[in-house]
C-alpha cells in the first residue's frame, strides 16, 4: 500500500518545519507550501489525502483558500490557526474543513487527531457476490459502498465527515445519538472534542439536504441529548 500523501500549507518556517517532521513520523510522504496560492498551484501536483491549513496566510485568507481546496480536492483539511476567535474556527469548518487545531498545539494531540481521522474506513467493506448497501428512506437514499448521498435522485455533495454523520444517524434511524458518542464514532477518538464541530457540520448538512433545524425533515435535534434521524 503506498503511504498517505500530506500538503502542509503554512508560511511559518519554525511550524512548517514541525509540521512537516511530525507527518513524516507518522509514515506520511509530505509536500509543503509558504502561501495559499502556492498550496492550490500543487493540489494537483500531489493529489493529498490530507493537508493542513493555517488560516493566517501572506497572500490570501485561510478561509478562501479552504473553501477553494474543498472544491478541488476530496482530502481531508486540518484547519491551524491562532485566532482566539470561535466564529474563525467554525467558518472553516462550514466551508469545509473537516478538524481544527489551535496554535500553540500539543503535539501529541495533533498526531492522535490525524491519526483518528484515517482510522474509520473510506468505503464500507461488501462481502463478494452481495449487493451494495443502499439506505432508503423516502427520497434519501444513502450508498455506503460509493458514499454517495442522493436526495430525490440528485447527488448530494457532502464532505467526508458530513457523510459519516448522515450514515450513523441512518444506522439506526429511532436512536438518538449523543454528540460525545458521534465525534467517538467519527472521529474514533477518545478525545472529548467540542459540541460546536459536531453542531456546525450538522449544519451545514442540513443546508445541504435542504433542511432545518425547525422542521428536522432529515436530522432532528433532542434538545440536550443530540441528534437521530428525522424522515
Amino acid at each position: 500500500m503506498e503511504p498517505h500523501r500530506a500538503l502542509v500549507i503554512e508560511d511559518a518556517a519554525d511550524v512548517r518545519l514541525l509540521l512537516c517532521k511530525l507527518l513524516q513520523k507518522s509514515g506520511f510522504e509530505v509536500w509543503e507550501a509558504a502561501t495559499g496560492q502556492r498550496g492550490l498551484d500543487r493540489v494537483d501536483e500531489v493529489e493529498p489525502d490530507l493537508i493542513t491549513l493555517d488560516l493566517t496566510l501572506p497572500d490570501l485568507d485561510g478561509i478562501e483558500v479552504c473553501r477553494r481546496l474543498r472544491t478541488m480536492t476530496t482530502a481531508y483539511i486540518v484547519v491551524l490557526t491562532a485566532r482566539l476567535e470561535e466564529t474563525d474556527r467554525l467558518v472553516g469548518l462550514e466551508v469545509g474543513a473537516d478538524d481544527y487545531v489551535t496554535k500553540p498545539f500539543s503535539v501529541l494531540e495533533f498526531r492522535a487527531r490525524v491519526a483518528a481521522m484515517f482510522r474509520r474506513p473510506r468505503t464500507a467493506a461488501t462481502p463478494e457476490g452481495r449487493m451494495p448497501k443502499t439506505l432508503q428512506f423516502g427520497e434519501l437514499a444513502i450508498d455506503e459502498e460509493s458514499r454517495e448521498v442522493r436526495l430525490s435522485g440528485r447527488l448530494v455533495d457532502l464532505t467526508k465527515i458530513e457523510f459519516e454523520l448522515l450514515a450513523i444517524l441512518a444506522s439506526n434511524p429511532r436512536r438518538v445519538w449523543e454528540r460525545e458518542t458521534l465525534t467517538r464514532l467519527v472521529w474514533r477518538t477518545e478525545w472529548p472534542g467540542n459540541d460546536h464541530v459536531i453542531d456546525v457540520h450538522i449544519a451545514n448538512l442540513r443546508r445541504k439536504l435542504g433542511d432545518d433545524a425547525r422542521s428536522g425533515r432529515w436530522i432532528r435535534t433532542v434538545h440536550g441529548v443530540g441528534y437521530r434521524l428525522g424522515g
